[in-house]
């Protein structure tokens, strides 16, 4: 079991709007942290735990970068450990993403090749996790600017077989997926057919930000229509899943996300409707 959050929507929790949900329990169905942010404990732990007992909780980790080259960080997977012990979280996850070698960081998500070497190196990292939080994690799709001209495996190819080597979810990150689309060309439908989808635990929902014809993935704008549109297919294949709105950039008034979140929540209600018709 990847998650135990329930089919519903939910919003990330940032620092601007801690004290705002504190105070005002808005209606939700779930939050999404950023792990990191609570490794030292003080005074965000125990605002978090507050908001734990109110709600259930997603860990979302931004820098173990399972796709380096490097083993992870004992350090790092240390402190989620002690995290995910003192809140139980509904659901941990991370990106699939390179961020390190040795002891030189990158502050970013940097992509990886799809090939059969580096397979055998990130499922290996992977189980390392898995087994020091002693439970598994949902693995994100990572939106790209370049693809390896190594590449062997399409990118939901890749991350099917990390399911089946080491027992991992994934979260399906569906702006990741539209940006691809258009810088890229990747192939949607090729790619969700891909997927194993009793992996998928998760969804998330984003807005863009465009540099001529180049789409950035800035969780910095409302989603837009045309990512609403590919969700609509998403939950027209998989099924309802918990669904988050991401914005991380310009954050904007809370009532702004929970309107955002009220737009996923409506369509996963018509989504569990047609699947009850079924």
């Amino acid at each position: 079991m990847t998650t135990t959050l329930s089919a519903a929507s939910g919003i990330g929790l940032r620092a601007p709007h801690y004290r705002q949900v504190l105070d005002s329990r808005p209606a939700i169905g779930w939050l999404e942290v950023h792990s990191e942010n609570f490794f030292d404990g003080g005074l965000p732990l125990a605002m978090l735990r507050r908001v734990a007992a109110d709600y259930p909780l997603s860990l979302h980790g931004v820098g173990l970068g399972l796709g380096s080259a490097s083993r992870p960080d004992p350090t790092h997977l240390a402190s989620l450990k002690r995290l995910v012990d003192a809140i139980e979280p509904a659901a941990v996850s991370e990106h699939l993403a390179f961020n390190h070698a040795g002891q030189r960081y990158a502050n970013d998500l940097l992509p990886i090749p799809y090939t059969r070497a580096a397979l055998d190196t990130i499922a290996a990292h992977v189980a390392e996790a898995q087994d020091a939080i002693g439970r598994p994690l949902l693995l994100e799709n990572l939106s790209s600017y370049l693809e390896y001209p190594a590449n062997e495996l399409t990118e939901a190819e890749f991350l099917a077989e990390l399911v089946s080597r080491t027992g991992c979810g994934l979260l399906l990150d569906v702006n990741n997926l539209y940006v691809n689309q258009q810088n890229l060309g990747t192939d949607v439908d090729a790619f969700l057919a891909a997927l194993p989808a009793e992996a998928i635990g998760e969804y998330h929902l984003a807005g863009y930000s465009q540099r001529g014809t180049l789409l950035i993935d800035t969780h910095s704008r409302p989603v837009h229509d045309a990512v609403w549109a590919l969700y609509d297919r998403v939950l027209a294949h998989f099924g309802p899943r918990p669904t988050l709105i991401e914005w991380d950039i310009d954050i904007p008034p809370l009532d702004t996300l929970l309107g955002e979140a009220a737009k996923a929540q409506r369509r996963l209600d018509a989504g569990a409707t047609r699947g009850d018709e079924r």
